[in-house]
């Protein structure tokens, strides 16, 4: 049960990395998207849109913005491979539906070592850059990296992606 942390700054490679260790492991590797659709937000559609599109058909997509821990449960198997994109679009999910962000991250936790397979996750490191200016996005900053400190503790591999190239922090750099 191979979990792996993949933080990295907004397209600095992140997803594209995590994306070929799992078709590196898999040859059906389950995609789990957590990016809502915002209606009336035609960019943001064209990049939900534009990510389903580049995506191949060996991928079984799960679109899931808030019941993460279920789904992770529901498609981790044995010789499966997951991964989530991202855990920074699910910590948004779950603050604008007011939902106990300490009690999600603390599910997921204790569900990650229970899972079978490998999971890939990919998370934004955002505090390495300006404190936001509301208090809003203080808040989301620290929560955000409250949740990459916890997960990096059940994590057994963490890496972080600057332009496109793996540090790993964690466990053996992975190969692909």
């Amino acid at each position: 049960m191979p979990v792996t942390l993949i933080l990295g700054g907004a397209r600095s490679g992140k997803s594209r990395y995590a994306e070929s260790i799992a078709l590196s492991l898999s040859e059906h590797p389950v995609y789990i998207a957590t990016a809502p659709v915002i209606e009336g937000d035609p960019e943001w559609l064209a990049r939900i849109e534009h990510h389903r599109n580049n995506r191949s058909d060996c991928w079984h997509l799960v679109e899931e913005e808030l019941a993460l821990v279920s789904a992770l449960q529901q498609h981790a198997g044995t010789k499966q491979t997951v991964l989530v994109d991202c855990l920074t679009l699910w910590l948004s999910n779950l603050m604008f539906a007011d939902k106990d962000v300490d009690a999600e991250i603390a599910a997921l936790c204790e569900c990650l070592p229970a899972l079978a397979g490998n999971v890939i996750l990919v998370a934004n490191e955002v505090g390495m850059g300006l404190v936001p200016e509301t208090a809003e996005g203080r808040a989301f900053r620290d929560a955000q990296g409250r949740l990459n400190q916890a997960v990096a503790v059940v994590a057994d591999r963490v890496e972080f992606i600057a332009a496109g190239l793996p540090l790993c922090l964690k466990g053996d750099k992975v190969v692909c």
